[in-house]
């Protein structure tokens, strides 16, 4: 078993197609092919279901991935951290982000590469769920999420970020927008729209509102905060959102947000990565950059 049958291996269950794979690989199909054949009989086990086209792996063959995604990421762990030990720290880091903590990530990768700017990002939007889930089949290296999250336990370690707060956005020209403050029942009283249900957001203002004996319905639902900032800017709606999305306020034409009051709702918000000792030099400095920027 070497690395590049490991390397292959993670190509064709991303790709799900041969010749894709070994396109990724900078191979002929034929050479990936035939390694994956020599990494089965190594492991005597079957770990793609073959037939005129590729069709799956086996179910031994999806804990050889999951080993193998582990085996490489150590293996990059390994290179990042030697680098790291000669003031030369680099690499990737692939962070999930639920939609609401978006607007906190440059600070935190701003923080990162001032110390070390050779490190890079990719960020994703994800729901808390997908980040918990795919934190630990490791194609995410760190999530920022909810750490009241009721699927978070031991296996992962945290940092927390910020207290979200709450507040309802509407169109400047709405009849509240004067207001300093608003009740939960108030806002409960116009046309909403919100997250939909799937997003931990979504979960948090509905249990807000029935704390209050409230049970609103929304006109519009999305997934995508952008999305509701388009309907709240008609003058028709008002979406309850995260105080810190107020960040954005300046490039959104017409909006403005009231602080939602009776009761205070207050959730953290933090740094997640699957435990790990040691854990990799990179994400060690990512959670030394959480701490610097925590409010």
């Amino acid at each position: 078993m070497d690395i590049r049958q490991l390397h292959y291996l993670v190509a064709l269950s991303q790709e799900k197609h041969f010749t894709r794979a070994a396109q990724v690989c900078h191979v002929t199909q034929p050479t990936l092919s035939s390694r994956i054949r020599q990494l089965e009989q190594e492991l005597g086990v079957s770990i793609v279901r073959r037939g005129q086209r590729y069709q799956g792996l086996t179910d031994e063959g999806e804990r050889v991935v999951a080993w193998a995604k582990r085996i490489l990421e150590n293996c990059n762990g390994l290179r990042d951290e030697l680098a790291g030990l000669t003031g030369n720290l680099r690499g990737r880091i692939t962070l999930g982000v639920i939609p609401s903590a978006l607007p906190m990530v440059p600070k935190l990768a701003g923080a990162l590469k001032t110390l070390h700017p050779a490190v890079q990002f990719t960020i994703l939007s994800r729901s808390s769920s997908d980040i918990l889930h795919q934190l630990e089949e490791g194609t995410l290296d760190a999530g920022i999420s909810y750490l009241d999250h009721d699927k978070l336990d031991k296996s992962r370690s945290m940092w927390p970020l910020y207290q979200e707060r709450y507040c309802l956005f509407v169109n400047r020209q709405h009849p509240l927008a004067e207001k300093e403050t608003l009740c939960w029942a108030e806002a409960a009283q116009l046309p909403l729209c919100s997250l939909t249900p799937d997003m931990q957001f979504r979960h948090i203002v509905d249990a807000a509102f029935k704390q209050t004996g409230c049970s609103p319905s929304s006109d519009i639902e999305s997934n995508s905060i952008n999305n509701l900032y388009a309907f709240i800017q008609t003058g028709h709606y008002a979406a309850v959102l995260p105080e810190n999305c107020k960040i954005q306020l300046s490039e959104l034409e017409g909006l403005c947000a009231i602080p939602l009051i009776e009761p205070d709702i207050t959730h953290m918000v933090g740094l997640i990565v699957q435990e790990r000792d040691p854990l990799p030099l990179l994400l060690s400095a990512l959670a030394q950059s959480s701490k610097d920027v925590a409010l």
